[in-house]
C-alpha cells in the first residue's frame, strides 16, 4: 500500500471528466489530501507519483499501463466503461477504499515480443509489450498458416484466421471471444488460442509462463496483421517473433471485496439459468 498522495489522471475519452461521478470521485480525493494531475505518456509522470487512476474501461486501462512503464507505478481502473474486468471499479467506492487502506497490489503477468526476423513495426517499438494479449491475424482473403513453437519443440501448423497468445489476465479478453479458456487473474499460465481455426481438431492450449513462444508464418500475402492489447501494425509475412514473459509485471490495485468469480457470474452471466433460479 502506498502513501504518496500524487496521483496521475489517465483518461482517453474526455466526456468522463465531465460525468458527476468523476466529479464528486475527485472532490472527495482532493478532501483525502491526494493532489491530481492529467497525463497522456510516460514522460508526463512527476517523480513521487503514488498511483495512476485510469478513468474508462478496459480498453483505457490497457493504454494506462503503458504510461505505468516500467517504472512499477500501481494502476487503479475506475469504470465508466461497459463490463471491465481490469477496470472493475465503481467511482463510488475508491475514496473510502483508499482512505481505510482497503486496498493491495497485485502482480499481473505482461508479454515481451521480440522479433526474430523482420522489423517492428513503429507503432509497436517504443513498448513490445502487452498485459492481455498479442494476436497475429490474416490481412488478405486466404486461410493463414501459423507456426509455433514452445521452447523449442514445434506444434502443428495452425491453419486459421490468426493466433493470439494471452496472459491469465486477457482469459477473459479476445481470447475468451474465440474460445479459449478461463482462468483466474493469480494463474501463471500463458494461452495459445487459434483465431478461427480451419480444422476442427484443434484446440486452445495452456502452457506456463515460463515458455519462450516462437510464431512464424506460412502465408499467400505479403503481410499479416500483428496487435499488441489495443494498437496493431501490419507486418512482413516472412517475419518472426519471440514472445516470452516480460521481466517486470503490471501493478494493479485490487481493492478489498473484489472477487474474480464474482465479477464472471455479475457480468458475463456465468451460470445464468432458469433452473439456478436466476430469472426468478
Amino acid at each position: 500500500m502506498t502513501s504518496d498522495k500524487k496521483l496521475a489522471v489517465f483518461v482517453r475519452d474526455g466526456k468522463f471528466l465531465d460525468d458527476i461521478r468523476y466529479t464528486r470521485l475527485e472532490t472527495g480525493l482532493r478532501a483525502l489530501g491526494y493532489s491530481l494531475y492529467p497525463v497522456r505518456c510516460p514522460s508526463d509522470i512527476v517523480p513521487g507519483t503514488g498511483m495512476i487512476l485510469s478513468v474508462g474501461g478496459d480498453g483505457t486501462f490497457l493504454s494506462a499501463a503503458t504510461v505505468a512503464g516500467m517504472d512499477g507505478i500501481p494502476v487503479l481502473g475506475v469504470n465508466f466503461g461497459r463490463l471491465g474486468f481490469l477496470s472493475e471499479n465503481s467511482p463510488e467506492d475508491i475514496c473510502s477504499a483508499l482512505a481505510s487502506g482497503e486496498y493491495e497490489v497485485e502482480k499481473r503477468t505482461m508479454l515481451h515480443a521480440g522479433f526474430i526476423r523482420g522489423e517492428i513495426p513503429p507503432q509497436i517499438a517504443p513498448w513490445p509489450y502487452a498485459l492481455n494479449e498479442f494476436t497475429v491475424h490474416r490481412s488478405g482473403a486466404a486461410t493463414l498458416g501459423v507456426t509455433v513453437s514452445i521452447d523449442g519443440n514445434s506444434l502443428p501448423v495452425y491453419w486459421s484466421d490468426g493466433l493470439l497468445v494471452a496472459t491469465s489476465s486477457g482469459s477473459t479478453a479476445y481470447s475468451l471471444s474465440v474460445g479459449g479458456p478461463i482462468v483466474l487473474p493469480e494463474s501463471s499460465v500463458l494461452i495459445i488460442s487459434p483465431i478461427s481455426p480451419h480444422n476442427l481438431n484443434v484446440r486452445p492450449l495452456v502452457v506456463p509462463d515460463s515458455s519462450v513462444i516462437e510464431i512464424g508464418f506460412v502465408s499467400r500475402d505479403s503481410r499479416v496483421l500483428f496487435t499488441a492489447d489495443n494498437r496493431n501494425a501490419e507486418i512482413g509475412a516472412g517475419s518472426s517473433i519471440r514472445i516470452s514473459r516480460a521481466p517486470f509485471p503490471l501493478n494493479r490495485i485490487r481493492l478489498e471485496g473484489s472477487n474474480f468469480i464474482n465479477a464472471l457470474t455479475g457480468k458475463l452471466f456465468w451460470g445464468e439459468d432458469i433452473r439456478n433460479g436466476n430469472n426468478q
